[in-house]
């Protein structure tokens, strides 16, 4: 059973991992190749007998590189991309889709759509979060496409951020030399804060959506390299990129530095003005009165 499909006990389960007695890694190239492999092999398992695969494409790191590795491995995939007008997501997985030659479906929503994808994201998710909402409402764009084509199953980077010290809050942590705690603080959360809310608009979708970076050898593999591998003051994920390098994607696509989803879809700022056009002072009032709207 991969870490994904384990529900609420995921937090137990990433518990079990840290107690473990694990020896840190130290060579560099030795770990960019192991990690390269396991990576792959992540994507290969999710996606063996598929006839179609979906991934969520925002153009970052993450899932530039699962579509990569499809493109290396010769699956049939196709990329949905969603945001508002001058999404930077947008923009980037349009270049880089282009690139390839990549097979891309591009949503391009104005703001009486993305209304709509809002309140149903906080009908299913039964929130007022601004955070979940924002986040629900990409996966709900995407998940929506997605279900016309009938995709096998869904590949998104869920858990890279985690495992890879992909958020601010890892970088505040350098000076301390506790990066990787903050990594299993966060992967100990990660049900309660993502995969619940994915998996709920999921279920409301019937898709079956994956996570590659959630497999478990990545996650056992990933906590033992040395966390100045990963982050420094300017740079996240540096670990992820030089393996993305490594398997044969072009360094000016593993060097973006992305916006978290609701931000580089504009879904927050979609947020923002339909809250004042509304008359709410803030996000998260118009929020609470779409989740007690009759």
């Amino acid at each position: 059973m991969f870490p994904e499909d384990l529900g609420e006990k995921f937090g137990l389960f990433v518990s079990g991992l840290e107690s473990e007695k694990a020896i840190q890694i130290n060579g560099k190239e030795e770990i960019i190749n192991e990690l390269s492999s396991l990576i792959i092999e992540a994507v290969k398992k999710r996606t063996e007998n598929k006839k179609l695969i979906g991934i969520a494409f925002s153009g970052g790191i993450d899932s530039t590189l699962l579509a990569f590795i499809c493109y290396k491995l010769k699956k049939n995939f196709k990329l949905y991309s969603v945001g508002l007008e001058n999404s930077q997501d947008l923009e980037h997985a349009k270049k880089i889709a282009y690139e390839f030659g990549w097979n891309i479906e591009k949503r391009v929503l104005d703001l009486n759509e993305a209304g709509g994808i809002i309140k149903n994201a906080v009908k299913i998710l039964d929130s007022d979060d601004v955070v979940w909402i924002g986040v629900g409402s990409v996966t709900y764009s995407v998940l929506q496409i997605a279900k016309k084509d009938n995709v096998d199953v869904l590949l998104n980077g869920l858990g890279s951020e985690e495992i890879f010290a992909g958020y601010e809050r890892h970088k505040l942590r350098i000076d301390f030399g506790d990066v990787n705690e903050e990594c299993w603080r966060g992967l100990k959360n990660l049900w309660e804060r993502d995969i619940k809310r994915d998996s709920k608009i999921a279920g409301e979708f019937g898709i079956n959506v994956k996570c590659p970076f959630l497999d478990e050898e990545v996650i056992r593999f990933a906590m033992r390299i040395p966390e100045n591998f990963k982050i420094n003051k300017d740079m996240s994920k540096l670990i992820l990129r030089e393996a993305a390098f490594n398997i044969g994607l072009k360094k000016e696509f593993t060097l973006r530095k992305k916006k978290a989803a609701q931000y580089g879809s504009n879904f927050d700022k979609a947020i923002l003005k339909l809250a004042k056009t509304e008359g709410f002072k803030t996000k998260k009032g118009y929020l609470f009165s779409l989740k007690n709207e009759k």
